[in-house]
């Protein structure tokens, strides 16, 4: 698969379950319930989301959608200048843009965005809130094994 297409497989991967996950809890879970998955370990826990990460900052909705859109601009254009071109940078900033999307829509069709992965040691989170995170922690080893050229 071209470095090319791994940038979009990556993104529109987390998108699209991110959005089909969403869809189902919102249509299966009511709001507030919470559902074993692995008792203690692993719970389904439907709740939304005001706020950016962890419920910061709430009632920034403006701010949000526009720092999305910015970040989904700025990944798209570091993609083009990141050097070397590896499958692994593709990879991340595919996840990275897919995550940024996923949340983007929540905001801009309801005003909150959607959570239901719970750990119970951790705040509630979703897809496109993974795909961030392991996009970002991807980049990161790629700086630390001194990838990283712009």
């Amino acid at each position: 698969m071209s470095r090319f297409l791994l940038f979009y497989v990556a993104a529109l991967g987390v998108l699209a379950l991110d959005y089909l996950s969403k869809l189902w809890v919102r249509a299966s879970l009511p709001l507030g319930q919470s559902v074993p998955l692995i008792p203690g370990f692993l719970h389904l826990t439907h709740v939304r989301n005001a706020g950016a990460v962890f419920g910061l900052f709430p009632g920034g909705l403006r701010v949000f959608v526009t720092v999305s859109l910015l970040i989904m601009v700025v990944l798209m254009l570091l993609r083009r200048r990141l050097e070397p071109r590896t499958p692994l940078v593709e990879v991340a900033l595919g996840l990275q843009l897919g995550g940024t999307w996923g949340n983007f829509l929540d905001r801009v069709g309801s005003g909150l965005v959607t959570d239901f992965l719970d750990f119970r040691v951790w705040p509630v989170f979703n897809v496109a809130d993974s795909g961030l995170v392991v996009g970002a922690l991807l980049l990161a080893w790629w700086v630390v094994r001194g990838g990283h050229r712009l």
